[in-house]
C-alpha cells in the first residue's frame, strides 16, 4: 500500500513537471535584415583603401608620431581594453557554473540538550563503550568535503556561456572601433592645426600688405589727395586684421591641447610641418563594394555579435521554463571528541542527492525575463541594421563631399590668383588716382578671405579623405 502511494506521488509529480515543460513560450522569430545595395555608383571594383593599414596611408612621419603615442597613452582606450577584461572574466564566470562546484567544511560545535527530553534520556542511557556514557554537554566536531552541480540538459549554460564568448568578442570590435576614431580624430585636429598654421601666415601677411598701404594713404592726405576718412578705413582694416590673427592663435592653442588630450598629456607644442598646406596632396581613393563594410567596419562586426549575443540569452531565458536538473553529494567525518573523529567506519558520514526542480505557478518573473530577453533581440536587430545603413550613408556622403571639394578647391584657386593680381593692380590705379581708396580695401578684404577659404577647403578635403578612410573600416588593424 505505501510503495503503491509512493508510486502516485512520483506520477503526480512526473506529469506536473511534463505539463510545466509544455507550457513554454515560443521564441518569437526576428524579420530577415535587408541587404546592402551591390554598389555605391555602378563602380564594382572592389579595391578598398581600408586594406591599407594607417602607418602607410599617412605619410606624414610627425603625424605617425602622435597616433603612436595615443595608442600607447590615450585614457578612452585604456577604458575599452578594461571592458574587454571585463567580458573575459564574465566568460570564466559562465565556464565555472558548467562544473561542479567543490568545497571543504569544517566545523566545531556543542549542545546541551534538556535530561527530561527524548534526545536527553536516550544519551543519558547510551553506552559509548561498556561502562562508558554519552559526555554532557556534547561536543561535535565535522570535516568533509562537498559538491554541487546543475546537470545542462538543456544547454541553458553552455548557450549561457557562448553569450559571453560573442559579447567578449564584441567587445574587441568595440575596442577597434574606438582605435580606428581616435586615429581619425588625431589626423583630422592634426590638419587643422596645419591649416590654422597657414591661415595665420596668410594674416600676417596681410598685416603687412595693409600697413603698406595705410603709409601710401597718410603720404596722399598730407598731399591733400585723399582724407582723413581713408585714412581711418585703412587703420579700422589693420585693426581687424590684427584682431584676426589673436583669434587663430587662439584656435591653434586649443587644437593643440585638443590633441594632446587625445595623446594623453598636459599642454605642450605639437612638433609638425608648419609648410603650404596647399602642397600636401590628398590620398588617392578606392572605396569598394558596399559590401565589405560588413567584414571591415568593427561597429558592424560588433552590431552583429552583439545581435547573436541576443538569440542566445533568449534561448537561456526559455530553457527556465523547463526542470533543471541538480546533484548533490558530500562526504567526511563527524565524532564529538577529537580522538574518534577519523575512527572507521563509525565517524565516516556521506550523502548524495538528486532534485529535478521545475516551476509550476507564479511565473511571471521568468515570462518577463523571455519577454525582456525577445525584445532585447528585436532591438539588436534594429540596430544592426541602423550601423549597417548609417555606414553606407557616411560613405556615400564623403564620396559626394570629397568630389564637390574638389571642384570648389580648383574654382577657389583661380579665385585667388585673380584676387591676387587685382590687389596689385587696385593699388597702381591708386597711386594714379584713377581709383578710390574703397576699391583698394575691398580688393584686399576679398583676397584675404578668398585665401582663407582655399586653405579651409584643402584643410576640408584631407578631413574628407581621412573620414572616408574611416568610414570604410580602415585604421585599426
Amino acid at each position: 500500500m505505501y510503495k503503491l502511494r509512493k508510486n502516485r506521488w512520483v506520477g503526480a509529480l512526473g506529469a506536473c513537471l511534463v505539463v510545466a515543460a509544455c507550457k513554454v513560450p515560443k521564441i518569437v522569430a526576428p524579420p530577415d535584415t535587408k541587404p546592402v545595395p551591390a554598389t555605391y555608383d555602378n563602380n564594382q571594383d572592389t579595391t578598398n583603401i581600408s586594406a591599407t593599414q594607417w602607418r602607410e596611408f599617412f605619410k606624414d612621419k610627425d603625424l605617425v608620431n602622435l597616433i603612436d603615442t595615443a595608442l600607447k597613452n590615450n585614457q578612452e582606450l585604456a577604458i575599452t581594453l578594461q571592458e574587454i577584461e571585463i567580458a573575459r572574466n564574465d566568460i570564466r564566470s559562465r565556464q565555472a557554473l558548467l562544473l561542479p562546484s567543490v568545497g571543504v567544511r569544517a566545523g566545531a560545535g556543542l549542545e546541551k540538550v534538556g535530561r527530561y527530553t527524548s534526545q536527553g534520556a536516550g544519551d543519558a542511557t547510551t553506552e559509548i563503550e561498556p561502562g562508558k556514557e554519552m559526555p554532557d554537554p556534547l561536543a561535535d566536531f565535522t570535516i568533509g568535503a562537498y559538491a554541487n552541480w546543475e546537470v545542462d540538459i538543456w544547454n541553458k549554460l553552455h548557450n549561457s556561456k557562448k553569450a559571453a564568448v560573442t559579447r567578449f568578442l564584441a567587445t574587441v570590435e568595440g575596442r577597434n572601433f574606438v582605435l580606428t576614431n581616435l586615429i581619425a580624430e588625431i589626423a583630422n585636429s592634426y590638419y587643422e592645426l596645419l591649416a590654422l598654421d597657414n591661415q595665420l601666415a596668410i594674416i600676417r601677411q596681410n598685416i603687412d600688405l595693409q600697413k603698406n598701404a595705410l603709409e601710401i594713404v597718410k603720404v596722399q592726405k598730407e598731399a591733400s589727395r585723399v582724407t582723413e576718412l581713408a585714412v581711418k578705413k585703412f587703420e579700422a582694416e589693420v585693426l581687424k586684421s590684427q584682431s584676426m590673427e589673436y583669434d587663430i592663435l587662439q584656435n591653434i592653442k586649443e587644437t593643440e591641447n585638443r590633441i594632446n588630450f587625445l595623446l594623453g598629456r598636459y599642454p605642450q607644442e605639437i612638433a609638425r610641418d608648419k609648410g603650404n598646406i596647399l602642397n600636401i596632396m590628398p590620398a588617392m581613393i578606392s572605396t569598394g563594394i558596399p559590401s565589405q563594410l560588413l567584414a571591415n567596419r568593427p561597429d558592424i562586426k560588433q552590431a552583429e555579435l552583439e545581435l547573436t549575443a541576443a538569440k542566445l540569452d533568449v534561448k537561456v531565458a526559455r530553457a527556465e521554463f523547463y526542470p533543471s536538473l541538480g546533484i548533490s553529494a558530500g562526504v567526511g567525518f563527524q565524532a564529538f571528541k577529537p580522538s574518534y573523529l577519523f575512527k572507521l567506519p563509525e565517524s565516516l558520514l556521506y550523502s548524495a542527492a538528486a532534485d529535478l526542480v521545475a516551476p509550476l505557478i507564479n511565473k511571471n518573473a521568468i515570462k518577463a525575463e523571455f519577454n525582456s530577453a525577445n525584445a532585447r533581440q528585436l532591438q539588436a536587430l534594429y540596430n544592426y541594421e541602423r550601423t549597417i545603413l548609417n555606414a553606407f550613408l557616411e560613405v556615400s556622403t564623403q564620396m559626394s563631399n570629397i568630389n564637390n571639394l574638389k571642384k570648389s578647391y580648383e574654382l577657389k584657386s583661380k579665385q585667388v590668383e585673380t584676387l591676387t593680381q587685382s590687389i596689385d593692380i587696385s593699388n597702381d590705379l591708386f597711386k594714379s588716382a584713377r581709383a578710390d581708396y574703397l576699391e583698394v580695401l575691398l580688393t584686399q578684404r576679398d583676397a584675404l578671405e578668398t585665401k582663407l577659404e582655399l586653405v579651409e577647403t584643402q584643410k576640408e578635403q584631407l578631413n574628407a579623405v581621412v573620414n572616408i578612410y574611416k568610414n570604410l573600416g580602415g585604421g585599426w588593424k
